[in-house]
């Protein structure tokens, strides 16, 4: 962190300052963006494929009322999804409110009293701490119904430590959670070539241990999806990567039958499970939103790139670095001073299409222990395919920042961040120029 005397600021230089810091560094990162963008078609591809497969027509855009019988629309709608995903079986729905909750209902789905869940990430998203037990009482979470819970820590490096995996699976476990992304936590993220290793493991020890996969943020960012590498079930929610940025809300789950079916007896009941609930008429929306999703992640996975580049060369620590291969679309940055951080989303939430004029102030948020403070000016309420930030407040103030539906969206609001960083003083211009 770097701090300045207080002096007289000249506007029209910083903000030329801070382009010419934004501009520089997307320069040279012009091989690794035209890398990104060729990326896009074989995703698209694989999506054109499935449409075509399932015979797309604009008559599957129509949903049905009441309960959701009958809705070819959104039979199709799963049937592409688990091809996009490499699963079995997916339901797509948008009864599901939230990644957590479509996790939720995996989770409460697979496992029953006496069962023995294992996290082999460490200390899942704070949003499942309540629903697992972790944290609160009496609401019925999984430890309240009997489920036996344990986790494993990472290693120094934030990676799996296979020899304590191992050792683990001496006991029998029903499951084995795996949280792709890095959540709130200073870590990698998991490759797909991670997961793979981890359910191979998994799988030659205990064979009918099902390992779950927390796959969100982490959609269309390698060639393959965690099902199509060992993974038994993953979910996550279509205001993220799938939903392509249009989705206004919901989640999936995909994977194996069975399990997918027993996700789905959670979200609705035993005996309806996969057959109920009605697309709202939004077929045509989830249908739209999938097919833009390849674009839109690439435009997510350039403006994070771009995000490290400045922010590292203005000294800050970030993760992943401009040298690390990129496995989800979150970029944190440790910006080391609670005022800093809500200097940054307020710059970024001034440059959004939604809601410039609000100020970002920490507040406390359904299912997360610490206040938050967030950045989200955007049209899809608390939409994070769209380009959004945000951070718990507690030491050493990471910011973690997502999304994003075009890249030059993002130089914006980084010019915008650098400039009120020098204007706090948080930020030398002669040293850091």
């Amino acid at each position: 962190m770097f701090r300045t005397p207080s002096a007289e600021i000249n506007e029209e230089f910083v903000q030329a300052w801070a382009k010419k810091k934004v501009c520089s560094v997307a320069d040279q990162q012009k091989l690794l963006r035209e890398q990104r963008t060729d990326a896009v078609m074989p995703r698209l591809q694989k999506i054109l494929d499935a449409f075509s497969k399932e015979s797309l027509g604009i008559h599957h855009f129509t949903s049905v009322t009441g309960s959701g019988h009958d809705d070819y629309g959104r039979d199709l709608i799963d049937r592409v999804f688990a091809y996009v995903l490499g699963a079995e079986s997916a339901a797509v729905r948008l009864q599901f409110v939230s990644g957590t909750h479509a996790i939720a209902a995996a989770l409460y789905g697979v496992l029953r009293p006496g069962d023995q869940l294992l996290s082999v990430t460490g200390r899942p998203y704070e949003t499942l701490e309540e629903v697992i037990g972790l944290r609160g009482s009496g609401q019925g979470s999984l430890v309240d119904f009997g489920v036996l819970y344990e986790e494993l820590p990472l290693d120094r490096e934030g990676k799996i430590d296979f020899s304590s995996l191992e050792k683990s699976l001496d006991i029998p476990r029903r499951m084995v959670f795996i949280q792709r992304s890095c959540g709130y936590s200073w870590r990698p993220s998991l490759s797909i070539a991670d997961v793979q290793e981890i359910c191979a493991r998994i799988h030659h020890i205990q064979p009918d241990c099902v390992c779950f996969v927390d796959n969100c943020y982490g959609e269309l960012v390698e060639e393959q999806e965690p099902c199509e590498v060992g993974a038994d079930l993953i979910a996550g929610s279509l205001i993220k990567n799938l939903g392509g940025t249009i989705v206004p809300t919901g989640g999936y789950v995909a994977g194996r039958k069975d399990l997918v079916e027993k996700a789905c007896c959670r979200l609705t009941s035993p005996g309806i499970g996969i057959n109920g609930g009605t697309g709202f008429g939004l077929n045509r929306v989830v249908l739209q939103g999938l097919f833009l999703a390849p674009q839109m992640v690439t435009e997510a996975l350039i403006g994070a790139d771009l995000i490290a580049g400045v922010f590292e060369k203005l000294g800050f620590k970030v993760k992943p670095s401009t040298s690390d291969l990129r496995h989800d679309v979150i970029q944190a940055v440790q910006l080391g001073d609670p005022i800093a951080l809500q200097v940054v989303c307020k710059a970024f939430q001034s440059c959004s299409p939604v809601g410039s004029y609000l100020n970002p102030l920490p507040s406390s948020m359904p299912g997360y222990e610490n206040d938050l403070v967030m950045a989200g000016g955007t049209f899809i309420d608390g939409s994070t395919s769209e380009f959004s930030a945000d951070a718990p407040l507690k030491h050493p103030y990471n910011l973690f920042v997502q999304g994003g539906t075009h890249h030059s969206h993002i130089k914006i609001g980084l010019i915008r961040a650098i400039c009120e960083l020098v204007k706090a003083e948080f930020l030398d211009l002669p040293q850091t120029g």
